[in-house]
């Protein structure tokens, strides 16, 4: 049984290999949740969609579903809500998890959308996230995010005193995160910032400013704390391989 699992699981994460302790009733456990949220992936080909081995969770909501693109293996936790209202919609790459009641939208406004929202490969986001695409938000490939993570790609202008806030519109500048960074838990990042490959950014940082690839950030607002010695590579482009439509 154990192989069986291990196999099977191997096709999402190549790398995975079961703990020695781990016993046969969480295993059966594990098994009967797979399967479950396979299932539920599988009632995509009801809305004329390939799930492409999409493993969901309950209560996950796809909105706008035409302007969504994913790729192999996606996971998503309870209560998770994808929304591809946008001008470039929703974008997914392979093996692509995201946590229990996050929210992945693109836009919410019909007079107004958003741009686009688009996760590189075998990106992995924690439970509670929020994560807009008004400007545009791009994370690249191998990303580990932890809990509560949140994106704000817009920002309200405020400089007419006379005036109501939400009547003076916003700018859009965007944010894009490089390749193979770790964002800790209650991470903010705000509009016009860009975080370069293989940085680390500390739990409960609030991201105001860009920094360069393989930076470690800390703080509010978020300051460089020191430089990882080994830098990445460049980011490649995007692709992703899609679910068939």
């Amino acid at each position: 049984m154990k192989a069986i699992l291990e196999s099977f699981v191997r096709r999402r994460n190549p790398q995975f290999a079961l703990h020695p302790v781990v016993g046969s009733r969480v295993l059966l456990s594990f098994g009967l949740q797979t399967a479950a949220g396979l299932l539920r992936g599988g009632k995509l080909w009801l809305r004329g969609r390939a799930s492409g081995g999409a493993m969901l969770g309950r209560g996950v909501r796809f909105q706008y579903l035409a302007r969504i693109r994913f790729g192999q293996w996606l996971k998503a936790g309870d209560g998770v809500r994808f929304s591809g209202l946008g001008t470039g919609g929703l974008t997914l790459g392979d093996r692509v998890s995201i946590g229990a009641f996050s929210q992945v939208i693109v836009s919410t406004s019909l007079a107004e959308p958003g741009q686009f929202i688009r996760l590189g490969h075998r990106v992995g986001i924690g439970e509670f996230a929020y994560l807009g695409g008004g400007g545009g938000l791009s994370i690249g490939d191998d990303c580990i995010i932890g809990q509560y993570f949140s994106c704000h790609p817009e920002n309200h202008l405020h400089g007419d005193p006379d005036q109501l806030i939400r009547l003076q519109g916003v700018t859009r500048q965007g944010i894009s995160i490089g390749a193979n960074c770790w964002i800790g838990s209650k991470v903010t990042v705000l509009d016009g910032v860009s975080i370069g490959a293989g940085s680390v950014v500390a739990a409960g940082a609030v991201v105001t400013r860009s920094v360069p690839a393989g930076s470690v950030v800390a703080g509010v607002p978020a300051r460089i704390i020191k430089r990882r010695a080994a830098l990445p590579t460049p980011q490649a482009p995007l692709t992703v391989a899609l679910a068939a439509a």
